[in-house]
């Protein structure tokens, strides 16, 4: 349970600085995309947020249509932050994001300043808040100017409603755009969180370039690839898995014999790590000395005090930063 008075929870966490800004984030977030939604279990959703602020992680990563359905994940953390951690806002980084569809009509969603603003507005009801920490744009819009957008998160800021900027799903070049027009707007962009694991690397090429030049902290979703950088794959596809489930973006097809003697590999280098492959997966993540956090989902508490752990053995040799290169390569 949340403890007040001695504060034990920032010892045993990592904070790194987010970009070139004053604001540091633990470096592991929590992530309410699944498992906080309206059929979900609300004491176990409130088990896990309240063991993550005990265990240090101060950062919790929401958007308006994160549930399911959309916009339940912000209102089930409304809910636990008024009984449980209202007291504690001041210690507490709340981000939200808006792009992808949330209501019918031409408005519902995009990068549009009509959508963007509504948006927040329903957000921040849906918290019980007067501010959100950090506001992200989703996903490029490819018909609203980038302009029009930018300004949008730059009068979000302006207007009390949200204290930084970011991105999601950018590309390096929109990245730059985007962090040119918000900067000359007065509104520097804080951070961009892209999806980014062992087995998805595209932002290694010249994304992760763009926001070292540009002042820009990461954080990276889907650090496990949705599960299949787990033990829970290593024999196939369990029934009551991610995989199993018709909803989710992860598929049985997704999951080649060829994907899973790879992980197989990699569990080797975990053990001989004396680690989780998950955690190993988390803390090769962390190995970029720019990457600011990674955001971790957890559907049970003992998930998160696992992933937690990756902080004891952070540290890669040359070797294993080969032969993890080796494993991928086929």
């Amino acid at each position: 349970m949340v403890q007040k008075s001695s504060y034990p929870v920032y010892e045993n966490m990592q904070y790194r600085r987010c970009g070139k800004s004053g604001l540091k984030l633990p470096v592991l977030s929590l992530g309410l995309w699944h498992n906080f939604g309206r059929d979900d279990d609300y004491a176990k959703s409130r088990k896990i947020i309240l063991k993550a602020f005990d265990l240090g992680i101060t950062h919790f990563d929401l958007a308006n249509n994160y549930g399911p359905p959309p916009g339940e994940a912000e209102i089930t953390f409304g809910k636990i932050l008024r009984k449980d951690l209202a007291g504690f806002r001041d210690e507490l980084v709340i981000s939200t994001k808006a792009g992808y569809y949330m209501w019918p009509g031409p408005y519902g969603e995009w990068g549009s300043r009509k959508y963007l603003i509504a948006s927040l507005d329903q957000s921040l009801k849906r918290l019980g808040i007067d501010y959100v920490d950090i506001f992200y744009h989703h996903r490029p819009d490819p018909d609203t100017p980038l302009e029009e957008t930018m300004t949008a998160l730059d009068f979000a800021v302006r207007q009390g409603k949200a204290l930084y900027a970011g991105i999601s799903n950018y590309n390096a070049d929109q990245t730059r755009l985007a962090a040119k027009i918000l900067r000359e707007l007065g509104t520097p962009c804080l951070i961009h969180q892209p999806r980014y694991n062992i087995f998805d690397r595209w932002i290694e090429e010249r994304l992760l370039g763009a926001l070292k030049d540009e002042g820009i902290g990461c954080i990276a979703f889907s650090p496990l690839a949705q599960g299949i950088l787990t033990d829970r794959y290593l024999h196939g596809v369990p029934r009551d898995s991610r995989a199993a489930r018709d909803f989710s973006f992860l598929k049985p097809r997704d999951i080649t014999e060829e994907k899973l003697a790879q992980v197989r590999q990699l569990n080797n280098i975990a053990q001989r790590r004396g680690q989780k492959l998950a955690q190993m997966g988390i803390a090769w993540i962390l190995r970029h000395e720019n990457m600011t956090s990674v955001v971790l989902g957890a559907s049970q508490v003992s998930q998160l005090e696992e992933n937690v752990d990756t902080l004891k053995n952070m540290a890669f040799s040359h070797e294993e930063l080969a032969e993890i290169e080796a494993i991928l390569a086929g």
